[in-house]
């Protein structure tokens, strides 16, 4: 080796609050929030990721000549709470087949159904050299560390194809987005919509007015402290109201978040009587808005859609945002004028029996996705849009 060669190395960190913000941005560069420093070292030094919530932040990172150059937001994971990717049937089949499931790695964000950049590679570096030697990385210290699997949930379609030969496995899911075909404003956006469906937004819009509810957007330094509070409640307030609810978060997050990530942070605030009585937790970053927490402390009719969706596409058409991510599930987005879209993540699975009856069923789970997406396509809320023919 010359003697000028770079050093380099690859290893797992204590958690991304240890490492250099400047750094650790400077590899996520355009990609997600949730990949910034702030919010994932917010989350680890308010208490909400440690060994306890089953979320060990180890981040695995890349250095040349001790600087950063790539990485992966790396967990260990003593369960599958605050994933989104759901893997319960696996860690059966693991259990059945005598396999210890827990511990497992994950790739990803917590508690955030958000897609984008698993593989974080600093600029001018070579991204297929650095995906490549970090997905065999992620591999041998689940084989070294005698791991169930790997997980890299809601990566990029392109970084699932590059583990494939690696071993890893290929699924796909589906969310709801809304995308923004040059709208003017929301009444320009209505006229996308077939005639039944515009009457019924049109009706639930109305009801904001009949019920005395006011929803007010804010952003930047708009977001005080004083938000801070009722933003938890309502947080609180949805896990509260769902026999399956977990609390990830406590006030510590919501307080380190407005304080650091305030650039990032889009709220929603109804309110009735002069009282704030329901809102959401959105980031917004680039063209994309990203919906994430939502709560109301009272119940309201038509709230829900007016809070969480029509006041964030009539914000998104104010700021040119190219399109909105509300989260996962909830079919009731697509007539609404969310189409499904494809979400995708990529599994490995040394042991070859597991790994045999999880690409069965992904095989057929794939297949079911993309048939329900284009189900979903073709009867889509909104009207086909016209293609111009050239000559014409």
């Amino acid at each position: 080796m010359p003697d000028n060669a770079p050093t380099l190395t690859i290893q797992l960190e204590e958690g991304v609050a240890q490492l250099p913000q400047e750094e650790w941005d400077r590899l996520v560069g355009n990609e997600s929030p949730f990949l910034e420093w702030s919010f994932l070292a917010s989350l680890e030094e308010a208490g909400a990721l440690n060994e306890g919530s089953g979320w060990d932040a180890k981040p695995l990172v890349a250095r040349e000549d001790g600087r950063l150059v790539a990485a992966c937001p790396l967990y260990v994971k003593t369960n599958s709470e605050g994933e989104f990717v759901f893997d319960h049937g696996w860690a059966d089949a693991a259990y059945r087949s005598g396999i210890d499931y827990y511990p497992k790695l994950l790739v990803g964000v917590p508690f955030s159904p958000v897609g984008g950049a698993r593989f974080l590679v600093a600029p001018g570096a070579d991204r297929a050299f650095w995906v490549e030697r970090l997905g065999a990385a992620l591999r041998d210290v689940c084989q070294g560390n005698d791991l169930s699997s790997v997980h890299i949930n809601f990566c990029q379609p392109e970084e699932a194809d590059a583990l494939r030969p690696l071993g890893y496995h290929t699924r796909v899911g589906l969310q709801y987005h809304w995308h923004n075909h040059d709208y003017g404003d929301f009444e320009d956006y209505l006229g996308a919509f077939r005639s039944k469906r515009r009457n019924q937004i049109r009706r639930e819009r109305r009801e904001m007015e009949k019920q005395g509810v006011t929803i007010r957007t804010y952003t930047g330094d708009e977001i005080t402290p004083d938000l801070v509070d009722p933003m938890f409640q309502f947080y609180l307030e949805t896990i509260r109201s769902r026999s399956w609810g977990r609390q990830y978060l406590n006030r510590g997050v919501f307080e380190l978040l407005v304080e650091r990530f305030r650039n990032r942070l889009c709220f929603v605030i109804a309110e009735q009587d002069g009282k704030k009585v329901a809102g959401t937790f959105n980031v917004e970053k680039g063209d994309a808005l990203y919906g994430r927490y939502w709560g109301a402390t009272r119940m309201i009719r038509h709230l829900h859609f007016n809070v969480c969706y029509y006041a964030a596409v009539e914000h998104c058409i104010e700021r040119g945002l190219a399109r909105f991510e509300p989260g996962a599930g909830g079919e009731y987005k697509q007539v609404r004028g969310f189409d499904a879209s494809p979400t995708y993540s990529a599994h490995y699975l040394p042991d070859a029996r597991l790994a045999a009856a999880v690409e069965r069923f992904l095989e057929s789970e794939r297949a079911h996705a993309e048939e329900t997406i284009d189900w979903y396509r073709e009867r889509s809320a909104l009207k086909p849009t016209e293609v111009a023919v050239c000559g014409d």
